[in-house]
């Protein structure tokens, strides 16, 4: 089986790749220090297994699962327990191992990927892009479909390199797309950027402290240059 390692720690992919050496199905093709980068190299190549951590900056292992269209075999590897019966939602995921991974307990891993069911083989796909708007709604482009978002659920937009993550009161979404296509269409009464890298839904902040702002449980950094306008569009007593 062809397989990727994606973790942000190059000690456990070190470790993980040298388990697959024991086992003779397996071949490492890549390994990836971030879910963004495989998601490109799932675009371009056929893969048949992932190891996949769950706790990664900016962009976690669900986040990755959520966005790809049927994704391959998936064998979780972590140092949380606390995930393992969310894990097993997901009819892709085929075995949850929890750091320090054993050698009899990869193996057994690998067996079962090996016994599972194999998934209809398709090219990963992130969604393409922001395509319209329409009063309260913004559509995105995935795999030719349109799909709706509730514009007012939005509470922050992030670029992370070649994509943004949208991330509303339900879901999160990644669109391959800029920032400034996403900020031209939404509206100016509820969105500001506050950074290169961050647009915010202004009625959804929590609390503003130095140069920061609170919304949910996000803490996202406000620009020099974009703060006076945020002081402006708040309600100041």
């Amino acid at each position: 089986m062809n397989c990727i390692i994606i973790d942000d720690e190059a000690t456990a992919r070190a470790i993980i790749s040298q388990l697959c050496t024991n086992e003779s199905s397996l071949n490492v093709l890549e390994e990836f220090p971030n879910a963004i980068q495989a998601i490109k190299y799932l675009n371009q190549n056929d893969v048949d297994l992932i190891f996949l951590d769950i706790h990664m900056p900016d962009f976690t292992g669900f986040d990755f699962i959520e966005t790809i269209k049927n994704p391959p075999k998936i064998i979780l590897t972590t140092s949380d327990a606390n995930f393992a019966i969310q894990a097993f939602e997901y009819d892709c995921i085929v075995d949850y191992l929890v750091k320090p991974i054993t050698p009899d307990r990869f193996s057994k891993a690998i067996q079962k990927a090996e016994s599972s069911a194999k998934p209809i083989k398709s090219k990963a796909k992130a969604f393409d892009e922001v395509e319209t708007t329409s009063g309260n709604d913004l559509y995105v482009n995935i795999d030719r479909r349109l799909i709706k978002i509730d514009i007012p659920s939005i509470y922050l937009v992030e670029a992370k390199g070649d994509y943004i993550q949208i991330k509303t009161e339900e879901k999160n979404y990644t669109v391959h797309s800029t920032l400034k296509k996403i900020e031209d269409k939404l509206p100016d009464s509820l969105f500001l950027k506050i950074h290169r890298s961050y647009i915010i839904n202004v009625d959804k902040i929590i609390d503003i402290e130095d140069n920061s702002v609170l919304i949910k449980k996000d803490v996202i950094p406000v620009s020099r240059s974009n703060r006076p306008e945020l002081m402006k569009r708040l309600n100041l007593l």
